[in-house]
Order: structure tokens, then C-alpha cells, then sequence
């Protein structure tokens, strides 16, 4: 802050300032905040100076009447309010972005839109010009959000596969496939021979490829994919429960069950101790994620790790190479078997 000149009130410092302290033009200054481009490093490197030690802030409105750009970034998250405080992925995941973002100078704006009402009325908000881009979460890729905003011009990149046949919205995705293999793998290295799985929505990418990992190692070992043994869930600890129970219903011979998130693992756990199972003495039990769930689990869950790091890293750096003018582009990342009590 600066003295006025009658020595009372602080002013905010100016872009004079800075190019004042840093014996360079404004508009060399102007250059440097918005890109570095055509500007000598030595030229770049007495600007940032000069801004840390005048403490200079970007005023962000006046800077987006110019560029036409608001330099900020909206996370969407398409489900309903309770499911964000419910399950700790969103959360790392929100955690990532604003962390990446940050390094960037963009702050990251939350919106949860759980319903019609609430998607129409964030698209206008986005479609209007408020955000640059947005980063999309959402259970159900079947969800027509992403598209619909891609359509409109709006820089996108999503959380796991789209569904949609030709869609060209940039993602960011596990390899839930991968996953599944190995946790399918893993439980028939235990003996395990009457496999159940708890799959995610059908119109969801990881309800589709975890069930059919699944699928593909117990056909590869020769053992019959009996339906009997197929229960959805929507990624919530009731619904975990819920699926568990037909389960058992259904196949009361169960000798383990691959959970497709760990927060319906939890769930599930809950229906197994009801029905009177040990885990893992009767039946073995794996989850996906690797989230705080499952480590505070009883007993501790044998899981598949998800980058979550990498992914929210993975998907700001997509969103800013749109920004820049590059292409929709996806990256699919590996996933990692994380042995505990439970199998």
C-alpha cells in the first residue's frame, strides 16, 4: 500500500508503481500480467519483483473488460448437495483443482447442481460469460451437461469417459478396467471362487468397465459370470447396503464381494456384519478409490487407488491448453491394488 499525500490512508498500488520500481514502462508491465509475451526475461523478472514488493493485486474486473475474459474457473459438480459432504473423492477432488488452479493465479468456483432447475439455471450463468471454463464432475456421464456446454462454445473437461458415442468433450479418467482386473485377480489368488460384485449406475463409465473387468478375469479363469452375483449401486453407503443384502439373498454360498467405491464398500460391510459374515474370515472385501473410507473401514478395505492428484492436475491442465487454444483432448490414467484387512 501507498501514503496519500496527506499521509493518511493506504492507497492500493497501481501498475504505475510497479513500473516505477521496476524502471520499466507500463506497458511492458501490461504485457508481463497478461502472458509474458514479447517481453525479455530479464525485463519479466524486474516486474514480478517490483510486484512482490509493492504488493501489487491484478484488479480482475478491470483486467476482464479488456481481455473479455472473467479469469476464473467454475467446478460443477451434478449431484445432489448431500453426496458432496457424503463422499470424500468430490473432495480431493476439489481440493486438486483449486491447488492447481492456484498456481495459475485463477480462483475455482463451486456449483452443485443436483437437479434440472439447478443445471438450467447454472448453464445460463456459465453460457453468459462468467467463467471461462469449467470442470465437470458427475456420476453419470450419460448426463448431457458437458455437451450441451461444449456445444455452446464453453471450454470443458470432464471426470471420467463420456458415454456419448463420438463425444468430443475433453476427460480425465481412471482406467477403471485396469482396476477392476486386478481386484478381481486379487480375490481369486485368496481362493475366493463365488464372486459378487456392487457396480455403479449403468450409465455411468465406472458402473460399465469395472463390471466388465470383472466379467473379463472370471471368464479368464474359468469360472461361470452367474447375474445372480450382479448388484448396482449409485456410489452411496446406503445403496452399498442395499446391494449387498440382494446379494446375500440371492447367493447365500458368497465368498466375496468387489465393491465398486469404498463408500459403498462401508455399506456393504454394514450388511455383512448384520447377516453375520466375518470379513475377511467368510467373505472377502474390495473397494475402488482408495479414499478415507476405506482406511477408516473395519477392517481396513482392500482397494483400488485412483490418482486423485494426477487426475484434478490432469484436468487443469487440459482446461488451460483449451484456454490457449488448443483441442478437446483425454487422458486416462493408471490405477494401483492396495492390499489391507479386508481380503
Amino acid at each position: 500500500m501507498t501514503m496519500n499525500s496527506a499521509g493518511g490512508r493506504r492507497r492500493a498500488p497501481t501498475i504505475h508503481d510497479v513500473a516505477r520500481e521496476a524502471g520499466v514502462s507500463r506497458g511492458t508491465v501490461s504485457r508481463v500480467l497478461n502472458g509474458g509475451h514479447y517481453v525479455s526475461p530479464a525485463a519479466q523478472e524486474a516486474v514480478n519483483a517490483a510486484i512482490r514488493k509493492t504488493g501489487y493485486v491484478v484488479n480482475r474486473h478491470a483486467r476482464s473488460l479488456i481481455t473479455g475474459r472473467s479469469d476464473s474457473v467454475g467446478f460443477l459438480l451434478t449431484e445432489p448437495q448431500e453426496r458432496f459432504f457424503e463422499d470424500p473423492n468430490f473432495n480431493v477432488l476439489l481440493r486438486g483443482c483449486t491447488q492447481a488452479l492456484a498456481a495459475h493465479d485463477i480462483p475455482l468456483l463451486l456449483m452443485l447442481a443436483g437437479t434440472d432447475d439447478e443445471r438450467r439455471r447454472i448453464k445460463r450463468f456459465i453460457t453468459a460469460g462468467h467463467l471461462d471454463g469449467v470442470l465437470l464432475v458427475t456420476s453419470h456421464s450419460a448426463d448431457p451437461v458437458a455437451e450441451e456446454l461444449h456445444k455452446a462454445g464453453v471450454p470443458v473437461v470432464q471426470c471420467g469417459k463420456p458415454m456419448r458415442h463420438g463425444s468430443k468433450v475433453s476427460y480425465v479418467a481412471a482406467d477403471d478396467r485396469d482396476g477392476a482386473r486386478d481386484m478381481v485377480r486379487h480375490l481369486l489368488s485368496r481362493g475366493r471362487r463365488r464372486i459378487g460384485i456392487v457396480t455403479g449406475p449403468p450409465d455411468s463409465p465406472g458402473g460399465v468397465d469395472r463390471l466388465a473387468g470383472y466379467k473379463e478375469v472370471l471368464g479368464e479363469a474359468g469360472v461361470e459370470v452367474d447375474d445372480q452375483l450382479v448388484a448396482y449401486g449409485d456410489y452411496s453407503r446406503g445403496s452399498g447396503e442395499a446391494a449387498a443384502e440382494l446379494l446375500l439373498e440371492r447367493a447365500p454360498d458368497l465368498d466375496a464381494v468387489f465393491v465398486a467405491s469404498d463408500l459403498m464398500a462401508l455399506g456393504a460391510l454394514t450388511a455383512l456384519r448384520r447377516a453375520g459374515r466375518r470379513v475377511p474370515e467368510d467373505v472377502s472385501v474390495g473397494g475402488f478409490d482408495d479414499s478415507i473410507a476405506a482406511t477408516e473401514a473395519t477392517p481396513p478395505l482392500t482397494t483400488i487407488r485412483q490418482p486423485y492428484d494426477r487426475i484434478s492436475a490432469e484436468m487443469v491442465r487440459l482446461l488451460l491448453a483449451q484456454l490457449g487454444g488448443e483441442d478437446p483432448a483425454a487422458v486416462i490414467l493408471p490405477t494401483e491394488l492396495v492390499r489391507r484387512e479386508s481380503t
